[in-house]
């Protein structure tokens, strides 16, 4: 399933607005605060999808039954470029546990790119609710790639994807993939990728956008 969070009118259309425009991009902080503050939407939305049990809270008058997260779940991210959106995430579920994925896209010299993933760091997925960060869902290749690596050692219970621009290929390519048990929520959808895999007319490199420029050996 996805959900677009852009169908209907809220502040996520702002947001998301802002991310694109080139003028507004000169500033990262912005930038980031904007990708955290997506990030936040997409926490509170999915909790209202996970288990929830009832405990009994003392106030200074009585005893009030209150219903609170039976598990935390974990939020995983792709770096660099999910850190602000990971952000977001934590600010809502603070008490998660994370996880950390070093995927990026290794370019060759005729073009074409391979997804690199040199590095995992995470507790056990065993049974959970993994929710996984990256701003642009482009092909989906490196999405695919970390779904398949943690899936190989652990069995979630469920895996959403938190992004903030996806492409209709990249969603396609995951369920193709995956399955359609994964739940994408996309700050909005764009239908053009380009012949080197970036989104049209999407925004750009958001992990350039968000902590500067860089350079591949």
């Amino acid at each position: 399933m996805v959900i677009n969070l852009c169908n209907n009118h809220s502040l996520v259309s702002n947001w998301i607005s802002e991310l694109r425009d080139v003028n507004v991009q000169n500033d990262r902080m912005r930038f980031r605060r904007n990708l955290e503050r997506i990030g936040e939407i997409a926490a509170y939305e999915i909790s209202k999808e996970l288990a929830y049990e009832e405990i009994e809270t003392q106030t200074p008058l009585g005893i009030h039954s209150s219903k609170i997260l039976k598990e935390q779940p974990v939020l995983a991210t792709i770096l660099r470029a999910g850190l602000p959106l990971h952000n977001g995430m934590l600010n809502y579920f603070d008490k998660a546990d994370n996880a950390f994925i070093s995927a990026y896209r290794k370019h060759h010299r005729d073009g074409s790119f391979e997804i690199s993933l040199e590095y995992v760091s995470c507790p056990s997925l065993e049974g959970r609710t993994v929710i996984i960060s990256d701003p642009m869902l482009a092909t989906g290749a490196s999405l695919v790639k970390t779904i398949a690596i943690l899936q190989a050692d652990w069995k979630p219970a469920k895996i959403h994807i938190v992004c903030a621009i996806a492409s209709t290929v990249g969603i396609e390519f995951i369920k193709r993939e995956c399955g359609n048990d994964i739940k994408i929520w996309c700050g909005d959808i764009d239908d053009e990728l380009t012949a080197k895999g970036y989104i049209v007319p999407g925004l750009g490199d958001a992990g350039d956008l968000a902590y500067g420029s860089k350079t591949q050996a």
